[in-house]
């Protein structure tokens, strides 16, 4: 990777982070042709950086071949508007050749998902990281989801030279705080992984950007909060998040099941169909819920068109 692209890629991750769904066809497969569609509809919006096969695209849903090929799609139809992320994770073996299969397909950097490995050791799931980006030829953004780690093995994670970013996707700012002035030494960037509601907060305690899957639907409104952060108006970027707070509530339901059902049940209601959630994610809202969503959607259709 050269120096330009590691560049390239820091500067994305400083912006936002766009998850796309992934479509399925009518039997359940992957439909590669409207994922494609959806990923550059993102980067044209104006999103920098677009992670494909990430959590809002059921990453743990997919086979590793549905996601090396859906990958390779999302970087010919978004490389050329938005740096390309291509989510890895599972078995380190497994999470190396995805990388390395990303780079040959021009992937611009990965995403390394948190291990959900039940046994796993706090530190050790650092060192998975570690490992992975000791193997990889290309930036890699480690996505930590849980606290558990300390501060110093936090520290050893940034202190990386191939771990660009961390997405920082555990509910505690206090922690957060204490390691970006703990990795005040380092170059890596520490992003809010917890979207468009916790943004403000993380921004506060130091981090840049943030990740969003409400850019598969309303990607004006989350450029819009980031553009209000990023100009130190706090006030402008909570009256946007207010916009679409239950909205963003409905994804919590069923302990955050519904999360990507909310997404592609908007983006059918607004002409995009994309398949239902492979389960274990709730393939379906409930009538009342989804009664609810149609009518959110429907008054956010309104402001943009007024």
């Amino acid at each position: 990777m050269s120096m330009h692209g590691r560049d390239r890629i820091r500067e994305a991750v400083t912006q936002i982070s766009g998850v796309p769904v992934t479509a399925y066809g009518p039997e359940g497969e992957v439909d590669l042709e409207m994922s494609g569609h959806i990923a550059r509809r993102i980067g044209e919006a104006g999103v920098r950086n677009v992670i494909a096969a990430g959590n809002t695209g059921e990453f743990y849903a997919l086979t590793y071949d549905e996601i090396r090929r859906l990958t390779a799609t999302v970087v010919e139809r978004a490389g050329e508007v938005a740096c390309v992320t291509a989510a890895v994770g599972r078995s380190l073996r497994e999470a190396i050749a995805l990388g390395q299969e990303a780079a040959a397909d021009g992937a611009a950097g990965i995403m390394a998902h948190y291990p959900g490995d039940p046994f796993a050791g706090p530190g050790a799931k650092i060192d998975y990281f570690r490992a992975l980006a000791d193997a990889i030829d290309l930036p890699v953004i480690a996505y930590l989801r849980s606290d558990r780690a300390g501060i110093d093995d936090l520290v050893r994670l940034a202190e990386h030279d191939n771990v660009v970013a961390v997405k920082y996707a555990a509910p505690n700012p206090i922690q957060l705080g204490e390691a970006i002035r703990a990795t005040a030494h380092c170059d890596t960037i520490w992003v809010c992984g917890l979207a468009e509601g916790w943004a403000p907060a993380f921004q506060a305690q130091g981090a840049r950007g943030f990740t969003s899957g409400l850019v598969n639907v309303f990607p004006e409104i989350s450029l819009a909060i980031h553009a209000a952060l990023d100009a130190g108006d706090y006030d402008t970027a909570r009256a946007q998040i207010d916009r679409i707070a239950a909205f963003e509530q409905l994804r919590t339901l069923s302990d955050n099941g519904t999360n990507v059902t909310v997404i592609k049940e908007a983006l059918g209601m607004t002409g995009t169909p994309a398949g239902a959630v492979r389960l274990p994610g709730v393939p379906h809202l409930p009538d009342a819920a989804r009664a609810r969503l149609q009518d959110l959607v429907h008054g956010l259709l309104q402001e943009r068109a007024a």
